[in-house]
């Protein structure tokens, strides 16, 4: 079997003989490689452009998304009816600067600030303000909570998110790099070829973006691998 480290300079290698430089957008604010978290935030005026409806059996109104992904929602949502029988639900999916301050100031009022931190992202470090991500339940429980990973529907939709583009964003063995406890239900849009690489390195989206960064600064200078 490949070690991880021979797969990543695999991967780094792949990415510096191809165009590495039109992924430059896609890591810019508004591409689907965005990374935000507690260390990068975004100002409480971002909103999407593109923000769209999905067309998906849904908890309430607040489930739009970026058009892109909202169209790899509804293969994703469609192919789980036929290739198994499961009704996913969308939660939540776009929230915006203010939304997500309420529902942080919430959480702290009703469990402490800790808990708060542990599983409600700070306002500006949401990526469900970048549109691109959404929190999936079932049609028998819409409930956030970490046992729909052990659910059938929340297998399937670990083992096969990323054919549609979508990476499962908050494992629970990367909670000291995400900085969030596990999130089964929280799935992140950044297109199908660059969710195949994740999947198949099964590294945290941190590190996936700081090794297309690293291959990016290859490339501008030169180095190769």
């Amino acid at each position: 079997m490949i070690s991880k480290a021979l797969a990543l300079m695999m991967v780094l290698f792949s990415l510096t003989q191809g165009a590495i430089s039109d992924y430059e957008d896609q890591l810019s604010l508004g591409g689907n490689l965005f990374l935000i978290n507690r260390q990068y935030m975004i100002t409480a005026d971002y909103v999407p452009e593109d923000l769209v409806m999905p067309n998906v059996r849904r908890l309430n109104s607040s489930a739009m998304m970026r058009k892109e992904a909202a169209e790899a929602l509804e293969k994703l949502f469609d192919a789980a009816k036929e290739e198994e029988g499961y009704t996913l639900v969308a939660v939540s999916g776009y929230r915006s600067y203010q939304t997500q301050k309420n529902i942080y100031n919430r959480r702290v009022k009703n469990a402490g600030q800790k808990k708060a931190d542990q599983f409600v992202a700070l306002p500006g470090s949401s990526e469900h303000q970048l549109g691109l991500a959404m929190d999936v339940g079932r049609r028998s429980n819409t409930k956030l909570k970490a046992s729909f990973g052990n659910t059938p529907e929340g297998h399937w939709l670990a083992e096969n998110c990323y054919r549609f583009g979508f990476i499962l964003r908050y494992k629970k063995e990367w909670e000291e790099i995400t900085g969030y406890g596990y999130e089964p239900w929280h799935i992140r849009y950044v297109g199908v070829e660059h969710a195949l690489r994740i999947q198949e390195l099964n590294i945290p989206f941190e590190e996936y973006v700081a090794l297309l960064r690293a291959a990016q600064t290859s490339t501008e200078q030169g180095d190769g691998v």
